[in-house]
């Protein structure tokens, strides 16, 4: 066997398998190396019945007593109940839609069952717990990975197992130098000891080294995308004698003091002749827009084209509406462009964009497509940037001759992250809302007040309002008991019968996702129910109540930004969080969304309370997904990271050297279309 084989190639792999693993991204034997465990249980650890605490995770050795198929819990979930005892108490063993587990389970035989314990009305039960025949049990520290629907924890352990040997080939694309200088553990060392640790100390040795490696990856990766944008710091020097106070004045309302020092840092890039690259950091709600609208008055006033790229089409459309009415009165043309235009509409764009007619242009990534050719582009704005992948912003870049960047996003960052995540751009911060703006009324409830929390979402579409329902899955889940989209959407439909309701989630194609977005906008459709598709999208001002189901399953800083979908309007706005998980943590996590609007704190918050799993997802801020590394609890192995990276960056900036070939290698495969390293 070698690394670089299919998975084919395992025992009990088949098609049906491989395609199950491929939705993991295994592919071959190495990536089956490198999937890493998500957390351990420590098999030695063993309890009897009656000294089991609420919450406590442990192993129980029980003789089956009784088995029980059939019931339903919530009028949704087969279940299966197995009833076990050890001589010291009762437990009830429970399954979800595993009426296949039935015949696994005889009567009289011994098991042993290891998951989390609950004590609920003075009896203990598991849900969903791992088992195995009490003469098969293995003791040990063992490896919990993610999975998905097709496998189990059982096989992939034993596939483990069978590419163990290849542990001792897998590829260090760190030098021995390296490694000893840096203190980390050899590759095979780290493989060994992740996936089959027999001591906790040598499983951290391993997890650090694994961790390192992602973060030294993903930050070379990063300033190598730079490099190539930024060889060349020189830019485009807008005029001092365009004045932006003249647009600042004629506006409806006052900037908040945030907003005009954004401005002045925006204005003394512009004016510097040095390539501007700048993020915009503000909450929702914060003025983005106008600071967005008061640069690109600038570059248009100094004789240069703007651009705006906008993720979807119905959000470029959105800000293509509201700029036109402030750009108009000062003769500037504006232009949109999106792959929806007809062939007449898109001919006479392009061509007002070649000639310098249109000044303004505001699209999707249409804009980006060879066919554009601007006339003298001096500003890039692109707005959610974390929709877009290095690649495409980089496309952009090149439409001009070093033009100056501006990148948005509407996503907190904690503080004590935003350094090491743009270390290398310059970042302005809106943290001030502007006067008036309505706080949106929060409530965090238990599943037992489902019912009149819907009841108020009936009032609110009674008085021609409109709601949003968020839920964590698109559909049900055996592992996870928890509300999916569709479920929801077809009871909604029941209950609002005199309503449209419309179900949208991320495995849509985008102009489906478009088209239920815009029937949204335009008051076609009353309720919208959604997974975090929605999480950034258009302003829809008549929305004003918005339910999160399982909000148990979502980050602070998660839940803040579906909150912010509501309150844009002039009604006063509702946020009801439906926690079905009583842990001290989602209490928590109610109390701050009750008590908070700001977003910088939420997610200063979200930092210190969460656990295991991303504060965040990483493809939020154009970043790629890692599988082991944590930015919120890794910050000193991040910076650790971060000087190596910078010091391979600044001796070899486009990894060319034979020794950064394995690493070039991993970078490429981490960003894969996201990043061109011209190698």
């Amino acid at each position: 066997m070698d690394p670089k084989d299919s998975v084919l190639q395992l025992k009990g792999v088949g098609p049906k398998k491989a395609g199950a693993l491929e939705k993991l991204n295994i592919r071959t034997v190495e990536d089956l190396m490198f999937f890493l465990p998500r957390d351990y249980e420590d098999r030695r650890k063993r309890t009897r019945i009656c000294d089991m605490t609420d919450g406590e995770v442990t192993g129980v050795e029980c003789e089956v007593a009784a088995v029980v198929s059939g019931g339903y819990r919530y009028g949704r979930k087969r279940t299966l109940r197995v009833t076990v005892t050890d001589g010291t108490g009762a437990m009830e063993v429970i399954f979800f839609n595993a009426a296949y587990l039935k015949n696994a389970f005889g009567k009289g035989e011994r098991y042993l069952f290891f998951g989390k314990a609950e004590r609920r009305a003075g009896r203990v039960q598991m849900i969903h717990p791992d088992f195995c025949r009490a003469s098969e049990a293995k003791e040990g520290i063992m490896a919990v990975y993610p999975l998905t629907k097709g496998i189990s924890q059982r096989e992939m352990r034993a596939w483990q197992e069978a590419v163990r040997p290849m542990y001792a080939v897998a590829e260090d694309f760190l030098s021995e130098g390296f490694r000893e200088e840096n203190r980390l553990c050899d590759m095979e060392y780290a493989l060994e000891n992740v996936h089959f640790p027999t001591e906790r100390q040598k499983m951290l040795e391993a997890r650090y080294r694994l961790i390192f490696d992602e973060l030294l990856v993903m930050q070379t990766g990063m300033m190598a995308a730079r490099h190539m944008t930024d060889e060349n710091t020189g830019g485009i020097a807008f005029s001092k004698e365009a004045d932006v106070s003249k647009y600042i004045d004629a506006l409806p309302y006052e900037l908040t003091g945030a907003q005009k020092r954004c401005v002045d840092e925006i204005e003394r890039d512009l004016e510097s002749g040095r390539m501007m690259n700048r993020l915009v950091q503000g909450d929702v709600g914060s003025g983005k827009t106008a600071v967005a609208e008061i640069a690109m008055y600038k570059a248009v006033m100094s004789g240069y084209q703007a651009v705006l790229m906008a993720p979807t089409e119905i959000l470029a459309r959105q800000h293509f509406e509201g700029m036109k009415k402030a750009f108009e009165p000062y003769g500037i043309g504006i232009g949109f462009l999106s792959g929806s235009l007809k062939a007449a509409g898109r001919r006479e764009t392009l061509e007002g964009i070649k000639s310098g007619r249109l000044q303004v242009i505001i699209g999707t990534h249409a804009v980006i497509q060879p066919e554009v050719e601007f006339h003298r582009l001096g500003l890039v704005i692109t707005d959610e940037q974390h929709r877009f992948g290095v690649r495409q912003r980089v496309k952009l870049k090149e439409k001009g001759e070093n033009p100056n960047v501006l990148v948005m996003t509407a996503t907190p960052i904690p503080r004590t992250l935003s350094v090491v995540l743009y270390g290398d751009l310059d970042v302005s911060v809106i943290d001030e809302m502007p006067p008036g703006r309505q706080k949106i009324a929060t409530r965090s409830v238990g599943g037992e007040k489902r019912e009149k929390c819907y009841d108020f979402v009936e009032e609110q579409l009674k008085a021609g309002r409109q709601a949003y329902v968020v839920t964590p899955l698109i559909e049900e889940s055996d592992a996870m008991d928890v509300r999916s989209a569709t479920q929801v959407a077809d009871e909604l439909k029941r209950r609002f019968g005199d309503y449209s309701v419309a179900l949208i989630h991320g495995a849509m194609k985008q102009d489906e996702k478009d088209r239920i977005m815009e029937d949204f906008y335009g008051g076609k459709t009353d309720v919208l129910v959604s997974t975090v598709v929605i999480e950034v999208g258009i302003n829809v001002p008549n929305a004003t109540v918005i339910v999160v189901e399982n909000a148990e399953r979502f980050g602070l800083a998660q839940l803040h930004q579906l909150r912010g979908r509501v309150g844009r309007g002039s009604h006063r706005s509702y946020c009801f969080l439906i926690f079905d998980g009583g842990s001290e943590t989602a209490r928590k996590r109610g109390e701050i969304m009750e008590s908070s609007s700001d977003g910088f704190y939420i997610a200063e918050e979200d930092l210190k309370l969460r656990g295991p799993g991303e504060i965040f997802g990483t493809r939020q801020h154009g970043l790629p997904d890692l599988k082991i590394a944590d930015l919120s609890r890794h910050l000193r192995i991040m910076e650790h990271a971060r000087r190596e990276a910078r010091a391979v960056i600044r001796r070899d900036p486009e990894l060319k050297d034979v020794e950064n070939g394995g690493l070039r290698h991993r970078v490429v495969k981490m960003f894969g279309d996201d990043l061109s390293l011209d190698l």
